[in-house]
């Protein structure tokens, strides 16, 4: 879902690792199998992954293949943590239906009446969203996810504020739609009732009880941690780049938690045992059973020809249900900048499997775990890796294909304004604050995670790429997205817009003006009347803010821009020039506005 474009760091011939055996007995189904996950981890360029397998209330298989550090040469172990993205989602809900359990809130009611800062688009959402909804991806909202990944904030509160101005693409319970947003107000819900942090309520709710002493909800403690994996990403499908961790911070209920697969076990064993651990009861029964069954449908996804033992889609509460060869399952993926997870099991069979991957955006984790599966249910051998494979390859052969079809620009047209003027600060209350910047003869953008660099394309319109801090931007892709430019009636940039979120009309986001302080002496030179046919304007100060009134209107305040020219407050295209340029005297002032410019002489 990031934008990053990846560069060289090592190649892939470093990636020849043996397997990291854990103290598991062997297990007769599984003969063979840690050649075939050397042969995936090989096949897809991957830096390592770790699987474990669970039957009932017993670990049968658990090891890490390839590294953890590709430099250090550290190999990933069953220990070894990895970010586990949005396979988050699942313990979040749960706190929710814990806190159903004890009587502190009821799913079925507007989630306003125990967030009521939580507000949406329009009153119908506000009336008639409710948890079940949030939980199970059905609120209309689409996924807005540029907002957070871009313009992250540590606060949970600051993000879920912008949530009113988020346009939803379809009703309320209408249509499955992911979104992270609705997640991270799950955790506040659970902070605002508990008085406890999202973070201290997963610890001591399931952290603790299950014993996941290796896992965390944060990367500052990820990082102190032994036998932690990096992330890596592909560029170009082959060539391996190290990442850096995304903290993802506000969104954390989303998916911030850090395990391994030995944890994560106990997690999953809770989950196919009814909700119990060891005899106590970790994930209330009614919760369970709600949380595995479909609440929302995603598509049909009908039978295929070449897969007709696999169908159906459907969500629960922070979980992905599927019929896999005639099997229920129930699992959920994640992904988040280097990592890649999936958690999975299959409650009529007592059987769960995990898979972590740092790797970024890995098919690893589904090949590995259907691989698992079919040993597991003992059905048929399917070459699952063969035929991602060839599925990758043929879309690539796709891609190149449109990529040598696409007709280029008949005729490029200059900007119509200089580089310079299209940098500031362009603010969406939705989204954040994008700064642009110029930087020697290049626009540059600072998100929260990274550098993007504006090529200029035709007309006021740039193409985005992402720079690289080492290796700099890799053109030879097409360009991830695209900006516009836009103008006020004086033909001034006053914003940009882009698309953003398919299905919505593209994003705006408007400039702000760049504000020259100047103290009240500085201010009073421009305090005076001002003549134009007849009619008489005042400018005058109050403490350090310059004001104008002209008589028939408001009050209006101003902003000083710098070199006497001062834009009028929440008023698009009007400024005030004051004059003659250069002079220290100030003798005139310029009224700017979309239908012309006025001179007025001081009086």
């Amino acid at each position: 879902m990031n934008l990053k474009i990846i560069a060289l760091l090592l190649c892939a011939a470093s990636l020849q690792a043996v397997a990291q055996q854990s103290s598991v007995t062997e297990d007769p189904r599984f003969k063979g199998l840690d050649t075939a996950f050397l042969h995936v981890l090989k096949t897809w360029h991957a830096a390592g992954f770790a699987v474990a397998v669970i039957e009932k209330n017993k670990v049968v298989y658990a090891k890490g293949f390839g590294y953890r550090d590709i430099a250090g040469k550290l190999p990933v172990t069953p220990n070894t943590l990895f970010a586990i993205g949005s396979c988050s989602k699942a313990f979040t809900a749960a706190l929710i239906g814990k806190l159903q359990q004890d009587g502190k809130l009821d799913i079925d009611k507007p989630v306003t009446n125990y967030l009521p800062s939580l507000k949406f688009y329009n009153d119908a959402m506000n009336n008639t969203i409710t948890l079940r909804d949030m939980m199970s991806h059905r609120t209309g909202l689409p996924r807005h996810d540029l907002s957070w990944y871009f313009f992250n904030s540590p606060s949970t509160d600051s993000l879920i504020q912008r949530v009113q101005y988020m346009e939803p693409t379809f009703g309320v319970r209408q249509k499955w739609q992911y979104n992270n947003f609705m997640f991270a107000a799950q955790g506040d819900v659970v902070e605002k009732l508990t008085g406890k942090s999202w973070e201290e309520n997963i610890k001591e709710k399931f952290f603790i009880p299950l014993g996941m002493t290796r896992s965390d909800v944060s990367i500052p403690e990820m990082e102190k941690t032994e036998d932690a994996a990096l992330g890596y990403g592909l560029r170009k499908d082959t060539i391996i780049k190290k990442l850096e961790y995304y903290h993802i911070n506000g969104m954390a209920p989303a998916g911030a938690i850090n395990s391994s697969v030995n944890d994560m076990a106990k997690w999953v064993t809770a989950w196919i045992n009814n909700g119990k651990y060891n005899g106590k009861e970790i994930i209330p029964a009614r919760h369970r059973d709600e949380a595995i069954s479909s609440q929302s449908i995603i598509d049909a996804a009908l039978p295929g020809k070449e897969k007709p033992d696999i169908f159906f889609a459907n969500y629960g509460f922070g979980w992905f249900l599927a019929s896999y060869k005639g099997h229920y399952m129930v699992e959920h993926g994640g992904n988040i900048d280097g990592f890649s997870a999936s958690t999975c099991f299959f409650p009529s069979d007592s059987v769960a499997i995990v898979v972590l991957a740092n790797q970024d955006g890995s098919t690893v984790p589904s090949i590995v775990r259907n691989l698992v599966a079919d040993r597991m249910l003992n059905l048929k051998y399917f070459d699952w890796n063969g035929d991602r494979k060839k599925a990758a390859d043929k879309g690539k052969e796709e891609r190149d294909k449109l990529k040598k079809e696409t007709t280029p620009v008949a005729k490029h047209y200059s900007a119509t304004h200089p580089l310079g003027d299209f940098a500031g600060n362009y603010q969406n209350p939705g989204y954040g604050t994008l700064k642009i910047r110029l930087v020697k003869d290049s626009l540059l953008v600072k998100t929260f995670n990274n550098t993007i660099w504006l090529r200029h394309n035709t007309y006021d319109i740039f193409d985005v790429f992402d720079k690289d801090i080492k290796d700099g931007v890799d053109t030879s892709e097409a360009p991830n997205l695209k900006i516009q430019f836009q103008m006020d009636l004086a033909g001034d940039i006053n914003g940009l817009t882009a698309i953003l979120e398919a299905g919505l009309k593209p994003i705006l986001f408007t400039k702000q003006i760049a504000a020259k302080p100047l103290t009240a002496n500085e201010l009073q030179k421009y305090v005076g009347e001002y003549e134009l046919a007849g009619i008489v304007a005042k400018v005058y100060l109050k403490e350090k803010t310059l004001y104008l009134f002209v008589p028939g209107q408001p009050e209006y305040e101003t902003i000083p821009m710098g070199n006497d020219k001062f834009s009028i407050k929440n008023l698009s295209g009007y400024y005030l020039q004051f004059g003659p340029p250069g002079e220290a005297k100030i003798t005139e002032a310029t009224f700017i506005q979309p239908n012309g410019s006025f001179k007025a002489k001081r009086k």
